[in-house]
């Protein structure tokens, strides 16, 4: 179906949705390595928070999430952790916001700001199984004496998950929270009446 050949209404959805996805987009290349810098500081506070003693070190290098350990070997590769796989929902989120049409104003802004709240958490939620799974999974003999079947089940098949649908399905359920009820309704096809 060709775009001109929809209704005004639904022109004006998809060119909104458009325009937020652009944006979007241009906010998270422009400040993404600097988003990774607070994303890898909780997620560490988070795992320290229930290791004994704590030794996650988590830090943010040019697209990626370097995990370092203070008890690896000095001579250790640290494994680095790509974090545009985490957080590159954003930009779906500005998208589904920009169905509102007042879009960076009063109320949809705040709500925008709300929502990015709590993808916030869902990305340090993200991280925090990304490096559980690493610890579960990617460590040899280490992995297979400090987690068991089930532990390395949860962890790898938790963040598995993340990755095939979870980034996806997160900005719809944030949407769906915060500001699907403020969305313009698109009229369908009228029907015409029996007579």
């Amino acid at each position: 179906m060709v775009v001109s050949a929809l209704p005004p209404v639904r022109r004006r959805t998809i060119a909104r949705m458009a325009a937020g996805f652009a944006v979007g987009l241009a906010l998270w290349f422009g400040f993404r390595e600097v988003y990774e810098r607070p994303l890898a500081a909780v997620a560490q506070a988070v795992l320290r928070a229930f290791e004994r003693p704590p030794v996650t070190n988590l830090s943010a290098r040019a697209g990626e999430i370097l995990l370092d350990r203070s008890d690896f070997p000095p001579d250790s590769p640290r494994p680095g952790l790509p974090a545009d796989d985490i957080h590159f929902n954003f930009v779906l989120l500005t998208a589904l916001f920009a169905l509102q049409p007042q879009f960076f104003e009063g109320r949809v802004l705040l709500r925008l700001i709300a929502a990015l709240s709590l993808l916030f958490l869902v990305h340090v939620a993200a991280l925090v199984w990304q490096v559980q799974s690493v610890y579960a999974m990617n460590l040899g003999e280490w992995s297979a004496a400090h987690y068991g079947r089930l532990a390395r089940n949860l962890w790898a098949g938790g963040f598995h998950f993340y990755l095939i649908a979870g980034r996806f399905a997160a900005p719809f359920a944030v949407w769906w929270l915060l500001a699907r009820k403020a969305a313009p309704s698109v009229p369908g096809p009228r029907r015409r009446s029996k007579r």
